[in-house]
């Protein structure tokens, strides 16, 4: 019992210190607020708190969400950076969604932290929001707005490298990332506009019936040339790229342009000569174009005879009223060319031997890409495409035939899509290929025979 009364005493003892020390301590502050002026009462303070900073190990970056009326894109960028860094098992997550060609935004909530490891520094993340009066309402209020920001702590050592590499990281990755999750565009031309409409084109690398070791080149040159602007830049050549495909009709000539934008994210803008009346409108339409883009001129040996063909027709029209093959040109690898950047330029073409000399001249298109009847390759590709489907006992004979017949990866697929019965389709292709077989074998006969006559 004397304990127990020793304890209640003890009790009493320091909750009457503790409301000594509280009233004491509001004494003081008000006797302070009356009798200090407020300029030396903010220097106090502030020099305690400067004092409290310099005894703390931790620093702190705020991040608001504006600046004024403008975005802070520091923010913007670190929200969409965290979104991909984001523990789920969070008690609290903000979901959001722009529009139905964006993918599922996963942001942390007021009050939650998060850790982010940069090069082995440990990042502490937190969202703050807090409302501030701002200008007044139609009653004459004031009215209540929220502003939010990000608070990065970090230890005080590493303060250099917050703000000089861990925050630049920040911006170029959203930047990245922003790139990856944007709609595409297709633009067609009008006379010197450009009009775009959504590219949803499905073709991808993966999905394209192509040779394996042709399609990995494409690739590999591909991902070089976006990595290498200072290397354009110090050997002093636009930062652009240029492809020519050339092969059969059916042979997936469209198809790869439509992969190698989804592959780069990159622009398609897709440029019909015939629709130009003079090199003036075409520079115009040239260098209207966005940067990240692939400029497309399909069946570029018609377009060329079209235009020639204008010219001859009418002897007295001055050149500058025509599209030319040296207007054209000048852009591809000319003064012109230097108008944009990290920008791709194909031409397709089904006759490469009836090109211009001029358009294959070295420098102009840096890649001739041969766009070549199916092979065992190209088969596999459309079967996993169209069937999901990696074997099948009938494979060894389609196979076969593939390498004796000449035949387009379009017809294969045409074949293929004919059923939905796995059995029925290769069946069907089976059959499809042995009579073109006997079919080009009968046209032999017949011109042996035409010859022996």
């Amino acid at each position: 019992m004397a304990s127990y009364e020793k304890a209640i005493e003890s009790y009493k003892k320091a909750v009457t210190t503790a409301a000594s020390v509280a009233a004491s301590a509001m004494l003081l502050r008000g006797v302070v607020n009356e009798l200090v002026p407020h300029e030396v009462r903010d220097f106090i303070f502030s020099g305690i708190h400067d004092l409290r900073s310099c005894m703390s190990s931790q620093h702190t970056i705020v991040i608001e969400q504006t600046e004024g009326y403008a975005n802070n894109q520091i923010y913007e960028a670190a929200k969409l950076y965290l979104a991909t860094r984001i523990n789920t098992n969070m008690r609290r997550l903000r979901v959001s969604r722009v529009n139905e060609t964006k993918s599922m935004l996963i942001s942390m909530e007021e009050g939650e932290e998060m850790v982010d490891v940069y090069e082995g520094t440990e990042f502490k993340w937190q969202l703050v929001c807090r409302e501030t009066s701002s200008g007044t309402s139609s009653n004459g209020n004031f009215r209540q707005i929220e502003v939010r920001s990000f608070e990065l702590g970090f230890h005080k050592k590493h303060k250099e490298k917050a703000l000089y590499s861990y925050l630049p990281f920040i911006l170029a990755r959203a930047k990245e990332l922003k790139q990856e999750d944007r709609a595409l565009k297709l633009y067609m031309n009008d006379d010197d506009s450009w009009y775009p409409i959504d590219l949803h084109h499905p073709s991808t690398f993966d999905t394209l019936a192509m040779d394996t070791e042709l399609k990995k080149a494409v690739m590999d040159d591909l991902s070089k040339f976006v990595k290498r602007k200072d290397y354009y830049k110090r050997i002093g050549k636009a930062w652009k790229r240029g492809y020519l495909l050339y092969g059969p009709p059916g042979t997936g000539k469209s198809s790869l342009i439509a992969a190698m934008a989804n592959y780069l994210k990159f622009d398609i803008y897709d440029l019909e000569l015939t629709e130009i009346r003079c090199n003036n409108d075409l520079r115009q339409l040239l260098i209207g174009m966005s940067n990240k883009s692939i400029l497309v001129i399909e069946d570029i040996d018609c377009t060329i005879n079209i235009q020639q063909k204008g010219k001859n027709e009418d002897q007295n029209t001055s050149n500058n009223d025509k599209v030319t093959l040296s207007g054209l040109l000048n852009f591809v690898d000319g003064l012109w060319s230097t108008s944009g950047e990290e920008r791709i330029i194909v031409f397709t073409t089904n006759y490469k031997e009836r090109l211009d000399p001029a358009l294959l001249r070295p420098g102009r298109m840096d890649m001739h890409i041969h766009m070549s009847y199916c092979g065992i390759d190209a088969f596999r590709v459309l079967a996993s495409n169209y069937h999901a489907i990696n074997d099948h006992k009938l494979f060894p004979e389609i196979e076969g035939l593939i390498t004796e017949v000449e035949i387009a990866p379009a017809a294969v697929a045409e074949e293929l899509m004919r059923s939905d019965d796995t059995d029925a389709a290769l069946q069907g292709l089976l059959d499809f290929l042995k009579a073109k077989r006997n079919g080009k074998n009968e046209d032999k006969v017949e011109e042996q025979n035409v010859e022996d006559g």
